[in-house]
């Protein structure tokens, strides 16, 4: 697989793969964290949610200016490993039970990403850009997401394992480890990437760095300042007269607004050649905005799906292997003082206090009356942020898998162009949210507990969606970008995810609004049916511009 790649990729491969373990170890137990009324935060699911938006919102957001200072000033090489380092103390210090310090991590992984992210995949994209490798770019980063993901999938388990054992300070330090691992795991490649690394410097026709501290950054904050304080109309489901939803999210949106205006002032500013790739390049992030408002649901909606509609009792083998490896936790079937839940699984505070109430667990609350244990007597459930890894599975069986499928069709001269395997990405993760909706319907709108295969169905599909979207988003930035702005629009790439993870915040937090959980999935469905409809509409001018280039 390697042989007819660059020499670098292995090792561009393995330290994104680390990355990715800490990342994804991190978000897989963040939510369940904040919520957990004992060695947590207590969080309802909309505060718990909230958070979470903002927190993946702003770690997608800062590759904007990490990818300006690396192609100005740092270089790739710097960039990448103090992002690396910064993302590792972020970890590490995640685990210190105080709400100061879990903001103080969260700022350190925010910050550290925007470092790290972009310059990576800019790094790789710079090998491709040689003639012999030219071809063979969107397999390249196939390879690379796939890196991603074997990181993504295994660390999980380690996560369950410590958090079961020792506690979430141990999860989150095995998180910070992984990073450490990647960071060194770069280095050790440095005699391959000769000046691939380099920074591109100050081109003619850039706009100076403190040009956009002050017309950019500094107008960020500020507007981010105003749309926390600025109030919506009050009511009574808007009693803190939000504009749109919470401070947070007020904040968020308003401090997005001079970044896209910088990012369409690029295109106004750019010269005739490459005015063309520059707005497709905007289109096809603005879209993509929705796919991932839904597709990172996993760390949330999904994860309390998980949590709460899912059967998770295990007997038998899997009971012997999972307990072994402290994979699964017993729960007593027994009356005890617990935290109080309503029938739609909203946590009842008073005062800010969570409200107790002598009951069973409340994993029993929606288990079928002849499935319920001997009073008692105990049952052993997988761990919750286990169904994180269902997901990066299904990219490690199915990558080969695409990339063979693509290849055949490029040996025949058939292979669809970038934009157009975006498009389909788009409808294939539309019919995904579907199998969820069915998932609703068996278990009676919550009522009952549905089995772990319906998660694994969605997963199924929407990661072929997210197969022939997200690396080929990677690769068409890397192809259309003029040279001089790679790592800036990279950084576009990431700020539409940004906006996503925002808008998907944002649809988390409005779960225990809906009583009919279906509709919850149908408004996702609506939305990447919307994306998937433009898209298309998108194409002809898209492919257009991509003859153009000489790309496909």
């Amino acid at each position: 697989m390697w042989k007819s790649h660059p020499k670098a990729l292995p090792y561009l491969f393995l330290s994104e793969m680390w990355e990715r373990f800490g990342y994804y170890l991190m978000i897989g137990i963040f939510t369940l964290y904040l919520k957990d009324v004992e060695a947590g935060f207590a969080m309802t699911e909309k505060e718990a949610s909230d958070l979470y938006g903002t927190f993946i919102a702003l770690v997608f957001l800062t590759p904007f200016i990490g990818g300006l200072i690396a192609d100005r000033y740092f270089g790739y090489k710097k960039s990448i490993v103090i992002g690396g380092l910064m993302m590792g103390a972020g970890y590490m210090l995640m685990g210190i039970h105080d709400k100061t310090m879990l903001y103080l991590a969260m700022t350190l992984v925010i910050l550290g990403n925007g470092f790290f992210k972009p310059n990576i995949s800019t790094l790789l994209g710079n090998f491709y850009n040689d003639d012999q490798y030219k071809d063979k770019k969107d397999e390249g980063y196939n390879i690379f997401y796939m890196g991603i993901n074997v990181g993504a999938f295994i660390c999980n388990f380690f996560g369950a394992a410590l958090q079961i054992l020792l506690g979430w300070q141990y999860a989150f330090m095995a998180a910070g480890i992984g990073m450490f691992i990647g960071v060194v795991v770069f280095l050790m490649g440095t005699k391959h990437y000769g000046d691939k690394t380099e920074k591109k410097g100050v081109q003619e026709g850039d706009m100076p760095f403190y040009k956009i501290v002050l017309f950019i950054l500094l107008p960020s904050v500020i507007f981010g300042v105003i749309g926390w304080l600025i109030k919506g109309i009050q009511s009574d489901t808007n009693l803190d007269s939000y504009i749109f939803g919470s401070d947070s999210t007020d904040a968020f949106i308003f401090a997005c607004i001079p970044v896209i205006f910088f990012y369409g002032s690029l295109y106004f500013k750019a010269k005739s050649e490459d005015k063309r790739p520059i707005g497709a390049l905007l289109a096809i992030f603005a879209v993509v905005i929705l796919f991932w408002a839904v597709f990172k649901l996993n760390g949330s909606a999904l994860n309390t799906w998980a949590d709460r509609y899912t059967d998770r009792e295990i007997t038998g083998t899997t009971q012997t292997v999972f307990n072994s490896l402290k994979l699964a936790k017993e729960v007593e079937y027994k009356k005890d003082s617990t935290e109080l839940y309503d029938a739609g699984f909203r946590l009842q505070k008073e005062n800010g206090a969570v409200k107790k109430v002598v009951d069973y667990p409340i994993y029993f609350r929606n288990v079928k009356e002849d499935k319920k244990p001997e009073e008692g007597s105990k049952i052993s459930i997988w761990a919750t942020n286990l169904s994180q890894s269902i997901n990066p599975g299904w990219v490690i069986i199915l990558t080969p898998l695409v990339v063979a499928f693509f290849t055949f069709l490029r040996s025949r001269k058939k292979e669809p162009s970038t934009p157009t395997k975006i498009a389909f990405g788009l409808l294939i993760s539309a019919l995904s949210v579907l199998v969820m909706v069915a998932a609703v319907q068996i278990g009676n709108n919550g009522t009952e507990k549905v089995s772990v295969w319906w998660l694994v169905a969605n997963y199924g599909v929407i990661t072929i969606g997210e197969l022939f979207l997200s690396p080929m988003g990677l690769s068409v930035v890397s192809k259309l970008s003029p040279k001089n702005i790679t790592s800036l629009m990279m950084g576009g790439w990431f700020l539409s995810t940004s906006i996503g993870n925002k808008m998907s915040g944002v649809l988390a937090s409005l779960w225990d609004t809906y009583d009919n959980k279906a509709n919850f999935f149908w408004v996702n469905f609506a939305l990447l049916m919307f994306a998937t409809l433009l898209m298309f509409a998108l194409l002809k001018q898209l492919n257009k511009v991509m003859k153009e280039k000489g790309i496909n």
